[in-house]
């Protein structure tokens, strides 16, 4: 007997989903279309920006194409950021990173390491290569390392086309002979219009006083040679304008030479050497062990977890209040067809039952299309700011956005449930046959 009554309990719930669904269809291609398309719409862009927000906040906490790398270990300040690329706020450095990393490359069961500066350097197409792209110079997100012989991953970009070593740094003189290469992203030899052996003028400008009190002078730019074009990035969707060349030479345009500074130092070879020989060198900053970006780096930034929360807040709000507000007007219209499900038998419980499954699945639509246009705006915002103001992607695209938006938007939709629930509620069914 209970099994009958479970299947019959079965087969009446499904009976309740498959008619509110027909019932939702019907009413999204006639009379009310206009109003559930606007509770889809609104919904769709409330997980939209939220998608976009939280995007951003990711790519705050992970830093971007810029701190791709396949190191084993990782080592920054214990106050890191990754604000420099965004809003020119430049984030605590490593110092006497040259000498330390040399060191550490000396020790047993260390492959390589290398420390790693990144800075938005000008570079401008000097006209003498196969392609002197449109003269005009652009930002690009250029970042310094000591490449070795074997090909390695820093900045989304292999340091293969690098010469080894970093003649320039000359034992922390800086006067060594410059190895002048530069490997670009596909982005970034895209808005330079360069190709393989086009020469660049890196256009930022250093200025040195001869003596303390007197005029300073400016240093004749460097040229760097395009020695390769790759697609930056091992999980974009899209290509960032990012540049590879040898960490002293962009040391010295950046006048970080003097203290030898670096945002990081990248530590190849076996995982527990790696680590120990990291400790010793740095003992005050932090060390990490190999990792992708993922949610979980919101929880270590306080900027980017309090951004994301903010969005979410703000997303919960407006996605109820909209749900709430319409589908409540779309169930006052619909009084006479719930009192006509009443006069045939349907329970309160069960008319209940069809408004809150209608405004969960429309929903749940407008989630769907949300996600999806929140994918396209991150790869919209990342061509906006990659040719505004910031040389690399400032937002990212988590496969966890997908649950995570239709999450949010369901909850909203529980949220929101209540009130149509009470209008319908309180249909008589007396006072509508009247009418």
């Amino acid at each position: 007997m209970r099994a009958d009554a479970d299947g019959t309990r079965r087969s009446r719930w499904a009976g309740l989903v498959g008619l509110s669904t027909v019932r939702l269809w019907k009413r999204a291609t006639g009379t009310t279309s206009g109003r559930i398309a606007a509770t889809i719409g609104a919904v769709a862009v409330t997980i939209a920006l939220l998608v976009i927000v939280t995007g951003v906040a990711l790519a705050l906490a992970g830093g971007g194409v810029a701190s791709e790398d396949d190191a084993d270990v990782r080592i920054v300040p214990e106050e890191t950021g990754a604000l420099s690329s965004v809003d020119g706020v430049e984030s605590p450095r490593l110092g006497a990173t040259n000498e330390r990393a040399a060191t550490m490359r000396s020790q047993a069961g260390i492959d390589h390491a290398t420390p790693v500066l990144v800075e938005p350097v000008r570079l401008e197409p000097t006209g003498s290569g196969t392609d002197g792209g449109d003269g005009d110079p652009h930002t690009v997100l250029v970042v310094g390392v000591v490449p070795d012989e074997e090909p390695r991953t820093v900045g989304g970009l292999s340091t293969a086309e690098l010469e080894p070593g970093d003649t320039h740094y000359a034992n922390g003189s800086y006067d060594g002979p410059r190895n002048g290469e530069i490997v670009l992203s596909a982005a970034a030899a895209d808005r330079l219009g360069a190709t393989t052996a086009d020469e660049l003028t890196v256009s930022s400008q250093r200025r040195e006083a001869d003596e303390p009190g007197s005029t300073p002078t400016e240093t004749e730019p460097p040229t760097v040679t395009v020695t390769a074009v790759e697609t930056a990035g091992t999980d974009r969707e899209t290509d960032v304008s990012v540049a590879l060349v040898h960490l002293s030479e962009i040391q010295s345009v950046a006048g970080s030479d003097d203290g030898e500074l670096a945002d990081r130092v990248l530590v190849w070879g076996d995982p527990e050497a790696a680590q120990t020989a990291a400790t010793d060198a740095y003992p005050a900053a932090a060390v990490e062990a190999d990792r992708e970006t993922d949610p979980s780096a919101l929880f270590e930034d306080g900027l980017a977890l309090a951004t994301s929360l903010l969005a979410l807040l703000v997303g919960l709000t407006i996605c109820a209040s909209f749900v709430a507000t319409t589908t409540g007007m779309t169930v006052d219209d619909d009084r006479r067809t719930l009192a006509v499900l009443a006069s045939v038998g349907f329970p309160t419980h069960s008319r209940l039952v069809l408004v809150a499954v209608s405004t969960l699945v429309t929903t749940l639509c407008g989630a769907l299309l949300g996600v999806g246009l929140g994918v396209l705006g991150v790869r919209v915002v990342n061509a906006v700011a990659n040719t505004t103001v910031a040389p690399g992607a400032v937002a990212v695209v988590h496969p966890l956005f997908v649950p995570y938006g239709i999450a949010v938007a369901l909850v909203s939709g529980l949220v929101a449930v209540p009130y149509p629930l009470a209008v319908a509620a309180r249909t008589s069914v007396l006072e509508e046959v009247g009418r």
